[in-house]
């Protein structure tokens, strides 16, 4: 359990976040949030009349949970339900070799948002509506090309995601698509297309005619909801202009006496108008509220095609702003809020459904109901605008940008993008309402994980290191002995570097303050004669029998430096990129005790830059670290550094590669006064750089600077090492923050 933990640590922070979210809901809102759709499940449940606003998929689900313990239950169990969607998400994100971070990333949503907190405590049928969803890309996604058997069962499934929520069914529309192209079958193997494709209309059209078929033998009617009318009407009202219709008698009734431009919302037209049994008035003989709403839907969308599309398409753009905000005529937004008093207690059926079916009356807990609100209305969601800019990755990916062509995502980057897009402009065609946009928190950030792993190419990080020693740490100590060292000992990493590393030892200083300058190559599982070359130019070397990445042999050489009895380490690169005549310098604040970790700094002081886009991450990392330590910082990953023994070996090492920044965030943690000097950089002298594409080594180098900061300053990992870290000279070391 505890390597499973370390392995998917950030997960389980989410996890435990989530939790506690649902738990704060569970308890703040007895026995659950009802609703107005909620009173019309629950009175649904014994008849299950499929002409209702909603359909009737939900009460299957709904009546076994209330009879077996009520309302509360249910809940407790839609929370349980949505906590596993968030695993499942991970879980096929990294069945596609998303980055272990991203896959969390991807996640996070579902896990935190306030919003799908909230609706999970309505006696609602979205957490219903996205398991399903999450079935259908596991489907689709998760094994490959999917053969026709497996495309029936989606088609099943887009079937079961219509009978709960009607708009399902346009998530046949994306599902085609992607069977059409996963694969390139379509150039090749037409017939496979057409197969699976096929079944996937059959099995919805399965599901669908069997519901048809129960619609019509309950009401004698042909149709497959009761809320198509009403909804098309509240649409269409918005936009219509009546005195450029061909309305007649009867469809003129149903014209909105509000002027072009003071309209009210879809909700408003659909629901209290066209609800109200009253509403329009006496009716020309022989035709029904039914009949000519609809009329007068299809005079408007045949006469105005432009309007109606036009304000859909507002609607939709709606869903992607920064922030959760409502126009004056939309669907409230205080109904998806966390309130401080019970909801919806206007209703008298409200406290009536409560009782009869959760067996007390509608309470409000304060405190939890005050946390939470406060989170939801403080940042607790997810933007809009990140849900787009997921998107927008997507569809680079499914273009070909970067490495995108070559990493076999593009289709799976497609689909929930895709599906995200459609399921949600079919539902502002109808109406717009922030709870009609939660299924984007399923659909989007796994669609923008997926499309930015497939443009930046597999993940180059390798697993975390394994506390020291590791299996591999005590083959190279047993093969090296344990020699004396000098007061300082400079430690190199070098891994194929016999081209390079010559130079650089040759131009070491041997003395430095006075003290004797002992090095220390650690060969890290190198093909060439690197140790060789470092043997013949006086230097200890330590060679490890595989390769794992520089912070690994670094953090190697650290152990060996102190326990040889080492009192500053210094470490620089093995391929000349810095001047070792500016040592005594780096060591300088050290020795007059005013530091315990010295780093140099290129933009303090001079480099030969061979890519813009590596400059331009030094300044941006630099300042990601100083917001998130709090500490003024210029560059996070110089390689020329010295340090206290004691500090370099206190600090938190995991990560096997992309290590600096890990190192000096660690450092922080622990309250070691750090500084920074100007330093020179110059272009390395031998050989290429093995930190992969920049792009590729940004997003890594992004994720070890964040989950170091979560672990060391959020979780505080390094409190007890700070409290226990000492200076040679046996005083708790100062710190200048």
């Amino acid at each position: 359990m505890k390597r499973l933990l370390r392995t998917h640590w950030l997960l389980a922070v989410f996890l435990a976040a989530g939790v506690v979210l649902r738990v704060l809901a569970t308890v703040a809102y007895r026995p659950a949030i009802v609703y107005t759709d909620s009173v019309q499940y629950l009175n649904n449940l014994a008849k299950l009349s499929p002409d209702q606003l909603n359909p009737i998929g939900y009460d299957f689900v709904l009546g076994p949970l209330v009879g077996i313990g009520g309302l509360t239950f249910v809940v407790i169990v839609q929370h349980l339900v949505g906590l596993l969607l968030g695993v499942a998400i991970y879980a096929l994100a990294r069945r596609l070799t998303v980055y272990r971070w991203l896959s969390a990333v991807a996640a996070a949503p579902i896990l935190l948002d306030a919003y799908q907190v909230q609706i999970e405590q309505n006696i609602m049928a979205e957490t219903t509506f996205d398991v399903i969803l999450v079935a259908v890309l596991w489907l689709l996604l998760a094994r490959g090309v999917p053969g026709w058997r497996r495309a029936a069962v989606v088609g099943v499934l887009i079937g079961a995601a219509f009978a709960v929520r009607a708009i399902g069914m346009v998530l046949l529309i994306p599902v085609v698509l992607y069977l059409i192209v996963v694969g390139n079958a379509w150039r090749k193997r037409r017939m496979d297309v057409v197969r699976r494709t096929a079944a996937a209309i059959a099995g919805f059209g399965m599901v669908f005619g069997a519901y048809v078929v129960y619609y019509h033998a309950d009401t004698g009617r042909w149709g497959f909801t009761g809320a198509e009318n009403q909804i098309l009407y509240g649409r269409t009202a918005t936009v219509a202009d009546c005195s450029k219709l061909p309305l007649n008698d009867g469809t003129r009734l149903f014209c909105p006496t509000e002027p072009l431009g003071q309209r009210l919302g879809v909700d408003k037209y659909a629901h209290n108008h066209y609800g109200d049994p009253n509403w329009p008035g006496p009716l020309p003989p022989g035709t029904t509220k039914r009949q000519l709403a609809t009329e007068f839907a299809h005079l408007v969308i045949r006469h105005q095609p432009l309007d109606v599309t036009w304000a859909a398409l507002k609607d939709f753009g709606k869903g992607f702003a920064p922030t959760r905000t409502s126009s004056p005529n939309d669907v409230p937004l205080d109904r998806w809020q966390f309130q401080l008093t019970y909801p919806n207690l206007k209703d008298p059926n409200t406290a009536k459904a409560a009782v009869k079916w959760g067996g007390s009356e509608p309470r409000v807990s304060h405190v939890p109901a005050v946390i939470l609100r406060a989170y939801q209305l403080h940042g607790g969601y997810t933007s809009g605008t990140l849900l787009g800019l997921c998107v927008l990755l997507a569809l680079a990916a499914v273009a070909g940008l970067g490495r995108a062509k070559t990493s076999g995502l593009r289709s799976a980057a497609l689909l929930p993008a895709a599906a995200g897009v459609i399921l949600l402009l079919g539902s502002a065609a109808f109406e717009f309402s922030w709870r009609y946009q939660l299924p984007g928190l399923v659909f989007f950030p796994l669609a923008g994980a997926i499309g930015l792993r497939a443009i930046l190419g597999k993940d180059q990080a390798r697993p975390a290191l394994a506390d020291y020693p590791d299996a591999v740490d005590s083959l190279a100590v047993k093969d090296f002995g344990g020699p004396e060292f000098a007061p300082v000992v400079v430690v190199i990493a070098a891994y194929n570097e016999a081209g390079g590393i010559g130079p650089v030892l040759a131009n070491m200083p041997r003395t430095c303050a006075g003290m004797p300058v002992d090095v220390l190559v650690v060969v890290d599982g190198a093909t060439d004669n690197t140790a060789e070359i470092a043997r013949e130019h006086g230097a200890f070397v330590c060679v490890a029998p595989s390769n794992r990445g520089q912070g690994a042999a670094l953090r190697l050489g650290y152990h060996l430096a102190a326990e040889g009895g080492a009192q500053y380490i210094v470490t620089t690169d093995a391929d000349g990129q810095y001047d070792n005549d500016e040592l005594e310098v780096l060591l300088e604040p050290i020795l007059l005790d005013r530091a315990d970790f010295v780093t140099g700094s290129r933009r303090l002081g001079a480099e030969d830059a061979d890519s813009r886009l590596r400059w331009v991450g030094v300044r941006v990392f630099a300042v990601l670290a100083s917001i998130l330590t709090r500490h003024k910082l210029t560059d996070t990953s110089f390689g020329f550094r010295a340090m206290r023994a004691r500090l370099a070996t206190a600090v938190t090492l995991r990560e096997p590669q992309y290590q600096s920044s890990e190192l000096l965030l660690g450092a922080l943690a622990l309250g070691a006064r750090v500084v920074e000097l100007p330093m020179t950089m110059r272009r390395r002298g031998d050989g290429s750089s093995k930190k992969g594409p920049g792009v590729v080594y940004g997003a890594n180098y992004g994720r070890v600077m964040t989950t170091t900061w979560l672990r060391e300053y959020v979780l505080r990992r390094s409190r007890r090492r700070a409290q226990a870290w000492r200076t040679p000279a046996g005083r708790t070391a100062r710190t200048s923050r």
